[in-house]
């Protein structure tokens, strides 16, 4: 208590904010990377137009509301006014597209990673470029404009990430962390920047159909981790407290994505080590050791936050579908009179499923509240289905709600390990799902047929990662590199649990997988029917 009292009076502390998809969350750590006080604000995208989007004056809601709740805990707990902190670091939900004019305005409303509205663009930059470019990067967003003619896209002077335009307002400065960066436009391994013969193909691409785009001006400049990236303004700190007690001066590390802090708040940066992900969306992360053979549309080639190359399988929905059964047993129990927590209906929902069947019984979920670019389903159409013979009882309901938040991402990662052959011995797996101890865990297992880590911080890990991207800014020695760093400083004694996968669970992933694909094209069908705005 005394150490972190000083810590706080002194300015020793490092603070990394995160944007996820659910939760805007503030942590703030001290000299041995303990989190001292966290704070955060639920808010939800919203589809708007056919958009899904989140407004930037709820990101400065959000954002405030996290650090107003953090500054109370430190109050509280320390008695100590937090007027000083060493570093700090931004992190959000990675791609996405948000365009500024020259005089610094939003031209559109932010569009999320979780828009399928730019496929004929990612077809023809994949390609242009012989390389993939999802639906969900920046440039595809970009490119998807010029072809649907917007009156906007001549007017466009800066590009950036959420993560990136949130870094921008706190220090002044337009740069990106590289991990962040490479799902803005390709990376090369070699210079550590934007490809540069992949910008010279796109312009020349572009400037056929009328734009005289320069990409190095429209895109933030690309920083590896451990480089100071700006300090914090007066104006950035008025802006993060407008209570007016934090002071300007903090060192900025490069913003990230939630893919970077992911694998930084799980050690998993080197080579041949990978992490997964889950929450609103999930994605899996390998550190490759060699190049892939081909061109895979359901995998994305990004990189670690120090620019290695990494094969990432992301999922456009996880937890959602889940999220929305459990608050509908929430209101059965409400309505039975009964009071109980969402941990308690987690708990006790997730137990049930171990009563399930290996394969649950025939049931079929897919939870797509947005497209899924893995199976070609364009538009959110979450759905039960089930036959008049299916096994239909409670443990296999909620079995099947588990399987099938997993089952688009054992699709994607089976094309990494069957047609590439990459693999790695374990996985480390981070997010809200594992909080619930053992039964989500053991579900990936068996889906992937790998073992599956869960760390003490699994439910917290990408703010308390992106705190320690901004420790290692200050403490970074010269000639050591960030994996280095988290062996020799933060995971020395790692808090986490192991879980193999079950044959039997291994055989029934695979029959219920099976059956999941065979049953998509009622989804597509299902595409048919209007949104409800």
């Amino acid at each position: 208590m005394i150490d972190y009292k000083n810590e706080l009076s002194n300015g020793q502390t490092t603070l990394g904010i995160e944007l996820g998809s659910t939760r805007i969350k503030a942590v703030l750590i001290g000299s041995d990377f303990s989190t001292i006080a966290a704070g955060s604000y639920s808010w939800e995208n919203q589809y708007v137009d056919g958009i899904w989007t989140y407004s930037l004056d709820q990101v400065w809601q959000g954002i405030q509301a996290s650090y107003q709740e953090l500054q109370q805990a430190v109050a509280t707990k320390y008695q100590v006014k937090l007027q000083k902190i060493g570093a700090i670091g931004v992190s959000a939900m990675m791609h996405g597209y948000l365009a500024f004019d020259a005089n610094d305005q939003l031209l559109v409303p932010f569009r999320t990673w979780r828009n399928n509205t730019t496929g004929e663009a990612s077809e023809q930059l994949t390609k242009l470029f012989n390389f993939n470019i999802p639906q969900r990067w920046s440039i595809a967003h970009l490119y998807q404009a010029i072809l649907n003619q917007e009156v906007h896209v001549k007017q466009v002077d800066f590009l950036t990430t959420l993560a990136g335009y949130v870094h921008w307002q706190l220090s002044g400065e337009k740069v990106l962390g590289i991990g962040d960066a490479s799902g803005m436009f390709p990376i090369d391994e070699a210079s550590h920047d934007y490809d540069q013969t992949k910008i010279e193909q796109f312009e020349r691409y572009t400037n056929v159909l009328g734009y005289q785009f320069k990409l190095t001006h429209l895109l933030p400049k690309v920083l590896v981790a451990g480089t100071v990236a700006g300090h914090l303004t007066a104006a950035g700190a008025a802006k993060l407290d407008p209570s007016g007690d934090l002071q300007a001066g903090a060192v900025m590390a490069p913003p990230e994505g939630d893919a970077g802090t992911g694998m930084t708040a799980t050690n998993s940066v080197k080579k041949r080590t990978g992490n997964i992900s889950a929450g609103t969306s999930a994605f899996s992360m390998v550190v490759l050791d060699q190049p892939l053979h081909e061109v895979h549309r359901d995998i994305d080639l990004v990189t670690t936050p120090e620019g290695a190359p990494v094969a990432m399988v992301h999922t456009n929905n996880c937890t959602s579908d889940i999220n929305a059964w459990i608050s509908l047993f929430g209101e059965v129990a409400q309505a039975l009179g009964q009071k109980v927590t969402p941990d308690q209906l987690y708990a006790t929902l997730f137990a049930t499923s171990t009563a399930g069947t290996a394969d649950c019984g025939g049931l079929v979920n897919y939870a797509y509240l947005s497209g899924e670019n893995i199976t070609d389903v364009q538009a959110g159409r979450p759905l039960f289905v089930r036959t008049p013979n299916s096994q239909f009882n409670l443990a296999n309901f909620i079995k099947t709600q588990l399987y099938s938040a997993f089952a688009p991402l054992k699709i994607g990662m089976d094309i990494l390990t069957k047609e590439e052959q990459i693999s790695t011995d374990v996985l480390i797996a981070q997010g809200g799902i594992f909080r619930t101890p053992i039964i989500a865990q053991q579900v990936l297992a068996d889906a992937l047929n790998t073992p599956i880590i869960v760390m003490k911080n699994a439910g917290e890990g990408g703010p308390w990662g992106m705190a320690v991207l901004a420790a290692y800014v200050l403490a970074k020695q010269p000639d050591e590199d960030l994996a280095d760093y988290l062996d020799r400083c933060v995971f020395k004694q790692p808090a986490s649990s192991t879980l193999a996968p079950q044959a039997a669970g291994v055989q029934g992933f695979d029959q219920f997988i099976a059956r999941y694909q065979q049953g998509l094209a009622i989804v597509k069908s299902a595409q048919v029917l209007p949104d409800q705005k």
